[in-house]
């Protein structure tokens, strides 16, 4: 419990101190990374009670649990917490070594990660949301970061755009409330079974709404793009690494957990949407030469996998998903963060991303490619296989592109970083390849993962 608690309590009390001080200051930024890895820490500490198949409860205060914050550890929740608190970690430690240009910087990071760890350790969808728009509120400003025109106006159109999708998230909350009377997760997971069945699918609707614009999906992909060129490389790792996956925990949360017959009945349709964002992503990713652009519209299409697993669903779509999202997630941040960054180790790290992007061994998006073609097995579509088979493909093509425009036929310009600048990137470039090497544990998470979608105890 106290390792469950300190893992908010860290880097809320961390972010509130820090966002007051010169986050420009090199001790500033050291400290929020000390805060990041504290909260890992007790991430860690949560799951070695959690990943055993036994997930926790609490209600904080001592308040009843329609009344105080319910925090909820499962295989779940704590995969993404964790993937999530590396991630910026990873963020916050190259943007030391560049030298962060703001001072707000280090702080709004910390209570990002607040926002992060509180949503994916909740067990009410209205403490979700609480804990979802202090994520969103720290992002809003934390694309601004470099004060220029581009960075501004990606800024602008990314809040107005989530602001949107937050707006109809709350509402879908207001619907689940009217039709079962309560906001615990657990207890909606049982009430909805006998909503009426056009609420429930108007409800259902919201959420894949209010996630589906979080994710970058298409067709709600059109704001991705603009903001994750017009980012700094730190903050575009920490969208595309860390904040995307709020949007592909939610869904696999809400709808293999909290609205099952929902999701069966739109299985199609969300099959056919992450079919159009893989297509989508892949061709535009192909197009395109700047190395930042390429990687926002690859995101798109990455994120159409998870979705396509999600849609097959059962054990093993499921897991997929989980799998998928989480593979992804290194991949992105890994990538954004080797944008910025010249040096011959970086040379590597690109070939190592290209080989995980595209889904190839030894690299670690083989076992999530490997996964989501598994689910075209399972669900016997000759079609999803060919999907898989021509969305791999794009995503070896574009990578390589890529690779031979930056690193082979026109060398980078300039000096090289700094070899602390260039080793980080390399630190996780040897993390995609030994997930890659040693996939058990992985595999063996998503699995743990997606069974917690089936099972309601808790101790």
């Amino acid at each position: 419990m106290t390792a469950l608690a300190l893992a908010l309590i860290v880097p809320w009390a961390a972010g509130a101190v820090l966002v007051a001080l010169d986050g420009r200051s090199r001790i500033v930024g050291w400290l929020a990374a000390g805060a990041l890895a504290a909260q890992i820490g007790a991430l860690v500490a949560v799951a070695v009670r959690v990943l055993p198949g036994r997930p926790v409860q609490f209600v904080t205060g001592g308040w009843p649990a329609d009344v105080g914050i319910v925090l909820r550890a499962d295989t779940l929740g704590v995969a993404f917490a964790l993937v999530s608190a590396v991630m910026l970690l990873a963020a916050v430690v190259q943007s030391v070594l560049e030298g962060i240009q703001e001072r707000t910087f280090p702080g709004l990071v910390t209570l990002l990660a607040t926002g992060l760890n509180g949503l994916f350790l909740t067990g009410d969808i209205f403490n979700f949301y609480v804990f979802f728009e202090i994520a969103m509120t720290a992002a809003y400003v934390l694309t601004t970061y470099g004060g220029g025109r581009r960075e501004l106006g990606a800024a602008l159109v990314f809040a107005a755009v989530n602001l949107l999708g937050s707006s109809v998230f709350l509402l879908a909350i207001a619907g689940v409330y009217r039709v079962t009377g309560t906001l615990g997760m657990e207890s909606i997971a049982l009430r909805m079974a006998d909503v009426e069945p056009n609420a429930a699918i108007l409800i259902a609707v919201g959420f894949f709404i209010a996630f589906g614009v979080k994710l970058g999906l298409f067709p709600f992909h059109f704001w991705l793009p603009t903001v994750y060129t017009g980012a700094r490389p730190a903050v575009a790792a920490i969208l595309s690494g860390t904040l995307a996956n709020i949007g592909a925990y939610g869904l696999i949360r809400f709808g293999a957990g909290l609205l099952p017959n929902e999701l069966e009945l739109g299985a199609t349709a969300l099959i056919l949407i992450g079919s159009a964002s893989i297509v989508y992503g892949g061709v535009l990713a192909v197009s395109r030469r700047d190395p930042a652009e390429t990687l926002a519209y690859s995101s798109i299409g990455q994120v159409g996998y998870v979705l396509v697993a999600l849609g097959v669903g059962g054990p093993v779509g499921l897991a997929a998903a989980v799998l998928y999202a989480l593979v992804n997630s290194l991949n992105k941040t890994m990538l954004f963060i080797a944008v910025g960054v010249r040096g011959p180790l970086i040379s590597a790290v690109f070939v190592l991303g290209a080989l995980s992007v595209a889904g190839m061994p030894p690299a670690v998006g083989f076992l999530g490619k490997l996964a989501v073609v598994h689910t075209g097995i399972v669900a016997r579509s000759p079609a999803l296989l060919a999907l898989f088979v021509a969305g791999s493909a794009l995503s070896f093509v574009y990578m390589f592109q890529m690779y031979q425009h930056e690193f082979w036929r026109t060398p980078r310009a300039g000096h090289a970083s700094a070899w602390p600048l260039q080793l980080l990137p390399a630190l996780l470039a040897l993390l995609v390849l030994g997930a890659g090497l040693w996939p058990e544990p992985l595999l063996a998470l998503s699995r743990d993962a997606a069974a917690v979608l089936s099972r309601g105890d808790v101790r």
